[in-house]
Parts: C-alpha cells; sequence; structure tokens
C-alpha cells in the first residue's frame, strides 16, 4: 500500500479543522489557509527571513485574541504573534514547517481617549505609531519614541521588541513610555495591568515583564502609554565632519544642550547611495566623510543654543532648519537610507550597540573584517551607539561567517549583539556572546512559568535547547523551508 501524500494530506485536514474552529471566533473572512493569502504575513519586509505557516488568524479585540489562542492551545498548535511585521531578525514569521499559526494582531487598532491629567492613553497592540501621534498631538502631547516605519510599525511590535528609534537619547526606549500592558497568557487568560498608575509596589512588574519579551511569554493587546508635552519649537542642524571620532566628540559637547532630542549619523557611502535611488539633491556642494544629523526642542526656540553651540565646533559644513520643511529635507538624508539600501539589493541587517568610545574604532575595522566579501553601510543612533549595519552583495556561503565574525567582535567590545530589534529566530544562537549562562538559564526558566507548552514564538530569543552558553566554534546555518536560522554545534 502506497502512503504517498499522506502527510500532507493529513496537515491539510489539521488546517482545515482548526480553521473552522477559529472561524466560529473572528468569522471566516480572518482565518486565511490559502498560500496566497498567508504569504504577506510569512515574509519580513526585508525579504530575507521566510517560512510557512499553518494558517493566519485576525481577531478583532482582545476577546477574540484570548479565545483564538484558547483554541490553539488545545489544539497543541504554536502561535506566532505578529504585529506591523517590520522587525529586522525572523522574530514575527514562521518557521519552515507549516505548524504554526500566525496571530495578527493588525485589527487590534483602536486608540482611547487621552486622559490630559495623567497624561496617558490606551492603544490597541495593533495600532500604528503614526496612527497614534496624529492622535495625541492634537492635544499638544506626543509619544516620546519615533521611528522612520512609524507609518507600519505597530505599537505591539514596537513594546514587543522594546523599540529605541531616534528620541531614545532624551525619551529612552519603549520601555520608559509604558504605563501598563494588557496580554493573553498560554492558556488564554488575560493579564491586565491598565491603570497606568505611577505608584504601585504591589508585586512583580508583570506587565512591564512583557516588554521586549518578543512574544515568547504572551500576547500583548493593549498597552497604557505614557505621552510627554510636545514642545512648540524644534530647530535642526546637520553637520559634516571629518570621522566618526569627529562625530563623538561633537556629540559630547552637543549634550550640554537640555533641548537636544536627536543625534543621527550617516556616512559618504550611505549618503550617495540615498541620493541615487531617491534623486534628493545633495545637503552640501562637497562630500563629507561622515554626517550628524541633531535636532532640539523646547518651550522656547531652541536655535540661538543650538547655533551657539555649532559655533564653537569645527565642522566642515552646517546646514540649520527652523521650519518643519527644511526639518524634514535634511531629516530624508538619514530617514531614506534603510529603503536606499533595500533598493540597492536585499541586505544583511544587523543592529547592533556599540560602546560610544569603541565605536569609531568598530567601524574603521569593519572592511579589514569582512575581507571585500560585502559591502558595508553604517547609519545609526549616536549617543546610543546603535548601528545599523547593513551588508549588501553577500555570498550564500559567506553569510553565516560574516555573521559570526561581526557579532563576535560585538562581544569583544562590550556592546550588544541586538539594540533595538530583538534576537528573534534570528540571532537566538548568538545570545550566548552577550549573555552568561546563569542569564539564560533564568530567562528559560520565566518562559517556563509563562509558557510551559512552549505555545508562544518557539524557535525566538532563547538558543536552541541543549546548547546554553557556548560561545566558541563556529556556527552552522540549518535551513527549514525557506527560513534561515543559526545553531551552534
Amino acid at each position: 500500500m502506497t502512503v504517498t501524500g499522506a502527510a500532507p494530506r493529513a496537515a491539510d485536514a489539521e488546517r482545515q479543522r482548526l480553521a473552522r474552529r477559529l472561524a466560529d471566533v473572528v468569522g471566516d473572512t480572518h482565518v486565511l489557509t490559502e498560500p496566497a493569502l498567508r504569504a504577506p504575513y510569512e515574509t519580513d519586509f526585508t525579504g530575507r527571513w521566510s517560512g510557512r505557516s499553518l494558517l493566519v488568524v485576525r481577531p478583532a479585540d482582545p476577546a477574540q485574541t484570548a479565545e483564538a489562542v484558547r483554541v490553539c492551545a488545545a489544539a497543541g498548535v504554536p502561535v506566532v504573534p505578529q504585529g506591523g511585521n517590520t522587525g529586522l531578525v525572523g522574530g514575527s514569521v514562521p518557521g519552515g514547517d507549516g505548524t504554526e499559526v500566525v496571530l495578527s494582531l493588525r485589527r487590534l487598532d483602536g486608540i482611547g481617549p487621552v486622559d490630559p491629567g495623567a497624561r496617558q492613553v490606551t492603544v490597541g497592540a495593533g495600532a500604528t505609531l503614526a496612527a497614534l501621534q496624529r492622535h495625541v498631538r492634537r492635544h499638544g502631547l506626543d509619544f516620546g519614541v519615533d521611528l522612520a516605519s512609524r507609518d507600519s510599525a505597530t505599537l505591539g511590535g514596537m513594546a514587543a521588541t522594546n523599540a529605541g528609534g531616534e528620541r531614545v537619547l532624551r525619551h529612552g526606549t519603549v520601555r520608559a513610555n509604558v504605563a501598563g500592558a494588557e496580554a493573553v497568557l498560554a492558556d488564554g487568560g488575560v493579564l491586565n495591568r491598565l491603570a497606568g498608575l505611577p505608584k504601585d509596589n504591589t508585586g512583580y512588574d508583570l506587565g512591564g515583564l512583557l516588554i521586549g519579551s518578543e512574544g515568547t511569554l504572551a500576547v500583548l493587546t493593549r498597552l497604557r502609554l505614557t505621552l510627554r508635552p510636545r514642545p512648540p519649537r524644534r530647530a535642526g542642524a546637520l553637520l559634516a565632519l571629518d570621522s566618526l571620532a569627529h562625530a563623538v566628540g561633537v556629540l559630547t559637547a552637543l549634550r550640554r544642550l537640555e533641548s537636544l532630542e536627536l543625534a543621527e549619523f550617516f556616512t559618504a557611502d550611505g549618503l550617495a547611495l540615498v541620493l541615487e535611488h531617491s534623486g534628493l539633491p545633495a545637503p552640501f556642494r562637497h562630500a563629507h566623510p561622515v554626517y550628524l544629523l541633531v535636532e532640539c526642542a523646547g518651550s522656547h526656540g531652541p536655535l540661538d543654543e543650538l547655533a551657539a553651540v555649532v559655533g564653537e565646533l569645527d565642522a566642515r559644513e552646517v546646514a540649520v532648519a527652523v521650519d518643519d520643511a527644511d526639518r524634514r529635507r535634511l531629516a530624508a538624508y538619514r530617514e531614506r537610507h534603510t529603503e536606499a539600501v533595500n533598493a540597492a539589493g536585499t541586505p544583511l541587517k544587523l543592529d547592533v550597540t556599540v560602546p560610544l568610545a569603541e565605536l569609531p574604532e568598530f567601524v574603521a575595522g569593519l572592511p579589514g573584517l569582512l575581507a571585500g566579501r560585502a559591502r558595508a553601510y553604517v547609519f545609526g543612533h549616536l549617543a546610543e551607539g546603535n548601528v545599523h549595519l547593513n551588508l549588501l552583495g553577500v555570498a550564500a556561503a559567506d553569510e553565516e561567517e560574516l555573521v559570526h565574525a561581526v557579532l563576535r567582535r560585538i562581544a569583544d567590545t562590550g556592546g550588544s549583539i541586538s539594540a533595538e530589534h530583538g534576537i528573534g529566530r534570528a540571532k537566538a544562537a548568538y545570545l550566548p556572546l552577550t549573555r552568561s549562562p546563569a542569564d539564560i538559564a533564568l530567562m528559560r526558566a520565566v518562559k517556563a512559568a509563562w509558557d510551559p507548552a512552549g505555545l508562544f514564538n518557539p524557535g525566538a530569543v532563547l538558543p536552541p535547547a541543549g546548547r546554553p552558553g557556548h560561545t566558541g566554534g563556529r556556527p552552522t546555518t540549518r535551513h527549514r523551508g525557506g527560513l534561515t536560522w543559526t545553531a551552534r554545534p
């Protein structure tokens, strides 16, 4: 008797049974089983990370989310929570064996009324950052975190990865701007910590533990966010500098300004790529090695104090912007780096943190480290030493060796292998480079307490089981369907 095709038929039958149960919860149109409909949820925006799901389910509210999780848990089917799918490390896409359900939270996009006294607002996990900004700025308030991907990045995804962005210098990461959270637990129960009380010393901060957990502990459904007064006056400047070491020195001088809100760097190579892709005019008559984009904001016009400090600096050229149009024009030279790099090829993206004192030497050493096997474009958030390292032209045979070499170098500097996009699947095997065996053992214990059956986002964050703490040797690359991840021998 032949059994050819039996396994695919069994998988399809399982999909249909689960789809019927989930359709009773969210409606037929929000359970996607056809490959063409699932595809947008199975590949991230970089095009590098992709997998294959059993199906996609799209609940409309926290109650539907909880019931969908109960259905999946009862069936023993793993769940991959997904927001805007704008991450860089494969943390929001399924593996390649078609056994996981993608739980899309984009329909949970409600935004509640602003509480002007508490300066807080409650938002759904699927609300985009841009929608939040439009909502709260009408009240003279703002959210402290801003990203270039604001039109697509969702608040739930930003919280799950503890996103940082452009204004960490003044306002901190998402963690510093969340006052409470609601989440669905692995058994379908609900954790509700949305009161947003500034003083509440009643035990462990369970909601806070979910910030940065990358969907491995629970499914964030709503957030209580802290808001800040939106400064009415702004001024920006783009400085052309001799080197990255020069930029670090300039930043030190600029930190005297209490109004300093943003300090972004990029290089001549990156700017040339942006100009070629976008058609923007060059900001200066001549090209320069390094550029520093800064912005100040305050209740009074910060231009004079910014100009006074800039005037003391030995910048090659300076462009200053006061009105919104000019500031957006200068910001575009930095913000359009990602699209320009993506247009030039499918980049290998490594989002890392380097101690500021080590940053110039790290970037200067990249050509030798890469040995001609990739073209490197670097830009990022200077004050935090956060480098967005984009490698183009990497041969498949060289990828694992280059990733290991770069992340090993990061670890040697005392930096972090992930600055603001998380560990996901892509960096899970490398976590022991910058976290100790004791750290990882405690993380595993936390995961087991919250998600004993391993329902949520399997393969993300924690190193493969049985390989704790190993940091030597070369990694091996394994392929499961379309998803690539690394595991150490």
